[in-house]
């Protein structure tokens, strides 16, 4: 692809690195922001600027927040002794997006991979197993994708928590196995949170 200028160059080089967005994509979105006006670009690039400079990951469940403690574990009105355990933030979205799940989250940024060089200890386990120790879950709702890294990551946590009273539960199987979560139709996702199933019941498949 031939560039007129160096600088249209750069910013369509900058634009393709994100994620599902090739080279001819990123130029119609260049382009597209040099017909804006320039303010409009520049209230672009100060919202991708501040939310990086400022944004901050709860220390209790660690989703995405503006504050130390976001805004669902900070609710009087939800369940603190319910915890559903995700892959991602973009999972949280999902899930609050159903409208059936009234628990916290506890978000482990990934599941564990090997072949990928991700273990437990590059996951937010510790805290989570923390938490369970100190006696005030009642449920762990584990809410990973149906694939192989989700349901190792999921039987990983179990183990270290199987010794507490906590019950442990996943969602039921209405989301196909091999999914991602975030794919999930809502009305689907919702259905899987209300009707989930005893954990035990899902180890002979793993």
């Amino acid at each position: 692809m031939e560039f007129s200028s160096k600088l249209l160059e750069k910013a369509v080089g900058e634009m393709a690195q994100l994620p599902g967005i090739g080279k001819r994509t990123a130029l119609r979105l260049v382009l597209h922001l040099l017909k804006q006006p320039k303010e409009q670009t520049g209230f672009l690039a100060e919202a991708l600027t501040k939310m990086r400079e400022e944004i901050k990951f709860c220390r209790s469940c660690h989703n995405i927040s503006d504050v130390e403690v976001c805004e669902i574990c900070a609710n009087p009105n939800r369940n603190h002794k319910v915890i559903c355990v995700v892959e991602d933030v973009r999972d949280v979205m999902a899930i609050e997006n159903t409208g059936q799940f009234k628990g916290i989250y506890h978000v482990l940024g990934g599941k564990i991979s090997p072949i990928d060089g991700i273990g437990p200890s590059q996951l937010n386990i510790t805290s989570l197993v923390l938490k369970v120790k100190e006696g005030k879950t009642e449920e762990i709702i584990f809410a990973l994708s149906s694939t192989m890294e989700g349901d190792t990551t999921n039987f990983y946590i179990y183990k270290q928590i199987k010794d507490t009273d906590v019950v442990t539960s996943s969602i039921a199987r209405g989301i196909s196995v091999g999914d991602e979560l975030e794919y999930a139709d809502e009305i689907t996702l919702g259905r899987s949170i209300v009707n989930r199933i005893p954990f035990e019941n899902s180890l002979r498949n793993i």
